[in-house]
């Protein structure tokens, strides 16, 4: 009766079926309910959204094999470390573990590495990211301390300074993890930090100061450049639940 529809029918499924597992193993799990219950509109734009800008930079069939053979880096990076034991080769196969959040196995390697070279902040600092990774905060704390310590070397990156304000508010030091998420608000501009932050002050029952913060990052986001927002909104989403439940 509809033979374009049934020609079709069978595509439609399947795209559904490929967003609905990209959006699970992802995180996206906010799409789930649209691309369910609206299954072609829903697919659509969920494929422009969110897998379209990975396939035009380059990072889907990365994304996508990792996805589908998860150990696949772990198994090419253990064979490597086999045939030569070099800190390079360790140091990929920590990040491979890493990526499977098999920390303790990503941390005991690149504890072997620091060991060797205990002066080399790159190595400290990842070691560092994956303590803050595995709920380690206080030798996150230590690690990011002493990468901060090498003569001329600082934390550049807003997503390290802000696994420090993390991990100083898991430990308690409220103060300077206050102080940590406000410079990186001040020099960043980080949507995140400011989701954090505004966290940070509702905890502490600041509840006009954490109104205004969740405010900043849902005003915030038009500073950002177009190709940035779709990996920033998350913040703003959220930032708006924290409004709608604190009014």
């Amino acid at each position: 009766m509809f033979p374009f529809w049934s020609d079709y029918y069978y595509l439609v499924i399947a795209l559904q079926i490929f967003c609905l597992v990209h959006a699970f193993k992802t995180g996206n799990r906010d799409w789930l309910f649209f691309i369910l219950f609206v299954p072609m509109i829903g697919s659509v734009v969920y494929f422009i959204r969110e897998i379209l800008p990975d396939i035009t930079s380059g990072a889907f069939g990365e994304n996508l094999l990792r996805t589908l053979w998860p150990n696949g880096r772990i198994n090419e990076w253990e064979k490597k470390v086999r045939i030569s034991d070099t800190v390079t080769n360790k140091m990929q196969l920590a990040d491979a573990y890493a990526q499977q959040q098999q920390y303790d196995k990503a941390i005991a390697l690149t504890l072997e590495c620091a060991n060797s070279f205990s002066k080399d902040p790159g190595i400290i600092l990842q070691l560092a990211r994956l303590q803050f990774l595995n709920g380690e905060y206080a030798s996150s704390i230590v690690s990011f301390d002493k990468v901060n310590s090498f003569k001329g070397v600082r934390m550049s990156k807003a997503e390290d300074e802000l696994m420090y304000a993390q991990a100083l508010e898991q430990v308690g030091e409220t103060a300077k993890a206050e102080e940590a998420y406000q410079k990186i608000i001040q020099v960043h501009h980080s949507l995140e930090a400011m989701y954090y932050y505004g966290l940070l002050l509702k905890k502490q029952v600041r509840i006009p100061e954490a109104r205004a913060q969740f405010e900043k990052t849902r005003a915030e986001i038009d500073l950002h450049p177009r190709y940035i927002r779709r990996t920033i909104r998350k913040w703003v989403r959220l930032s708006k639940k924290e409004l709608a439940a604190i009014k």
